[in-house]
This record gives structure tokens, sequence and C-alpha cells, in this order.
């Protein structure tokens, strides 16, 4: 009796070592698939800063011509400047 109690427990143990162990391929799976995501969202940040970059430089050529001509001159610059301060913000996930 005690023997089969035994030999019960045992499969017991191998079924839950087994759950256990799909739970942890399950959740490599996700790990991976999240890593490849995060990769992918570092790319789109990186080219969304190199454009803010491009646009930073346009936006000071800009500002400086328009600066002196309106008062709607005058926001295009000050919103020319924002999106200066935006692409320095952006600098570091170059």
């Amino acid at each position: 009796m005690e023997l089969r109690a035994s030999f019960r427990k045992i499969e017991e143990m191998k079924k839950r070592i087994e759950e256990l162990e799909t739970s942890f391929q399950n959740c490599e799976i996700r790990i991976e698939s999240r890593d490849h995501i995060m990769g992918e969202a570092v790319v789109q940040i990186r080219k969304v800063a190199d454009h803010l970059q491009t646009l930073a430089v346009q936006a000071d050529m800009l500002s400086m011509k328009y600066e002196l001509e309106s008062s709607r001159g005058q926001e295009l610059a000050l919103l020319l400047r924002k999106i200066r301060v935006l692409s320095i913000r952006a600098k570091s996930y170059l």
C-alpha cells in the first residue's frame, strides 16, 4: 500500500513538473516577444528623434526668417523653438 501511494505521489510530481516546464516555456516565449516589440519601439523612437533633429534645423532657419516679420511670424517662431526643444530632448534616444 505504501509503495502504491509513493508511486502515485511520484506520478503527481512528474505531472506537476511537466506543467511547470510548460509554464516556464510560455514565459520564455512571452519574454522573447516583448524583447522583439521593445526593439521595434526603440528603432521607431530613434527614427522620430532623428526626424526631430532635422525639424529643429529647419525650425531654426525659419525662426530667424519669420521672427522679425510680424506678430504671426513671432508666433511661428515660438512654435519652431518648441520643436527645437523637443529635438534636444529627443537627442538622448539617438
